[in-house]
């Protein structure tokens, strides 16, 4: 069987079950089994695969993805993002759109301690779209920033699909999650400049609401208390992985540690919080375990039938530059962003990019980046954007999703030009790193 034919029965087949509803992991894994009986040799190709499986995931770099998702699953479950939240919203006063402002800047906040997209737009949507609206909000500016905001999760860290992007890629773990700070900060600052001036613009769309009065150590004192101690974890976490002085598994178990101990102290740290934290992280993590599974022996199956090297000899052949290849792959996965969720997405690029990208010695950072920005557009993009969703499972049952859908449009188009721009302004990405090697 040539290379092409094996390529195609392959991602028909995944495609097929995806569309009969069958889970993606278990698609992928029903798919390579397939693959293996018929292209590695029979029972022996089944056996090959089993101990594939069990090499995938032992791979210890993927062991600071269940620590990550536990440190946001604590900071949830055990209320100390409410008492941040509430500090944030006492420092904020007197600004345009001040509640959007909050959910955008308690969101970057939660970004930076939370691997998890979902829960920060279900968390801040829950607490802070019910007050938004009864304060006479647009519902477009009530609902946008909160979905933006989760998006922007998946670019600072820790995050939990870069570290999983990072493991299937063979890209520098550490590199990515230090090299996302940059255009998840600008993220952030733009969308909140876009609420002040529409807010400053139109006040009908966000009437004025001002915080409590309070000044002085009264005023200060939340935040030093409830949000300082979160921005030291998140410095102490990123600052010793770009020192060196640990890496992303160590970090990420001290950051977890120093969470849990946090949430002790406030008194918050009751056994319920604490099952309910595990039993998210089992879950979240076990279905992150099957993905890599999938995932990472489709990809071995791939070079076994010659598709990979196929892949790179029609490209290589072709003559294309590697601008344009990068631009024919962002265009795929923004494609892709449209019905697919962003794991699946992974699972089924991240075989056949790769090679190409080594190939053309492009720097696997800055794609990386690149590729984490169009599945940040993803979780936005209609008609099935998980984070679209997410909202509308939080939102009141009068809000259609054509709404949503609306809410959610500038903020897409605010990350589809940050996109462009590091394209072509490569060191946005890369800059970081390569200062704080």
């Amino acid at each position: 069987m040539d290379w092409t034919t094996a390529l195609t029965l392959l991602l028909l087949g995944i495609l097929g079950l995806m569309a009969f509803g069958v889970p993606v992991a278990v698609a992928f894994i029903a798919v390579n089994a397939v693959g293996a009986f018929y292209l590695l040799g029979g029972d022996r190709g089944i056996l090959q695969l089993s101990r594939n499986m069990t090499t995938s995931v032992a791979n210890f770099a993927f062991t600071p993805i269940p620590l990550f998702i536990l440190m946001g699953e604590i900071l949830f479950r055990t209320g100390l993002a409410i008492k941040a939240i509430d500090a944030v919203a006492l420092m904020i006063n007197r600004v345009p759109g001040r509640l959007a402002v909050i959910a955008l800047v308690a969101g970057t906040i939660f970004s930076a301690i939370s691997g998890s997209t979902i829960a920060t737009t279900a968390m801040l949507g829950s607490l802070l779209l019910p007050e938004m609206l009864k304060r006479g909000y647009n519902r477009g500016m009530a609902m946008g920033p909160i979905m933006a905001i989760g998006g922007v999760d998946m670019l600072i860290p820790p995050s939990g699909l870069a570290v999983l992007l990072g493991g299937l890629a063979g890209i520098s773990i550490s590199d990515l999650l230090i090299a996302g700070v940059v255009p998840g900060i600008i993220l952030s600052i733009v969308f909140i400049a876009y609420i002040v001036i529409r807010a400053w613009m139109n006040p009908a769309l966000a009437p004025a609401v001002e915080g409590p009065k309070v000044h002085g150590w009264e005023r200060w004192k939340p935040f030093c208390l409830n949000v300082l101690p979160l921005v030291l974890i998140i410095g102490f976490v990123i600052g010793s992985m770009v020192a060196g002085w640990a890496t992303p598994t160590e970090s990420a178990a001290v950051g977890c540690t120093a969470t849990a101990v946090l949430a002790a102290l406030f008194g918050q740290l009751r056994w319920k919080a604490v099952k309910e934290a595990l039993t998210g992280t089992a879950a979240v993590t076990g279905m992150i375990m099957f993905i890599i599974l999938g995932a990472t022996t489709f990809s071995q199956i791939l070079a076994f039938s010659g598709a990979t090297s196929g892949l790179v000899s029609i490209v290589t052949e072709a003559n294309l530059s590697t601008m344009v290849v990068i631009v024919g792959m962002m265009a795929i996965l923004l494609f892709l962003g449209l019905f697919i969720d962003q794991a699946s997405i992974m699972m089924l690029t991240v075989p056949l990019f790769m090679p190409l990208v080594k190939h053309m010695n492009v720097d696997p950072v800055w794609f990386g980046i690149l590729f984490l920005m169009c599945m940040q557009i993803g979780l936005l993009s209609p008609p099935f954007g998980l984070l679209l969703f997410t909202m509308k499972s939080v939102a009141p049952p009068e809000i259609r999703m054509s709404e949503i859908i609306q809410a959610a449009i500038p903020y897409m188009i605010f990350g589809l030009i940050l996109t462009v721009v590091i394209l072509f302004v490569p060191e946005i990405a890369t800059w970081l790193p390569r200062l704080l090697q």
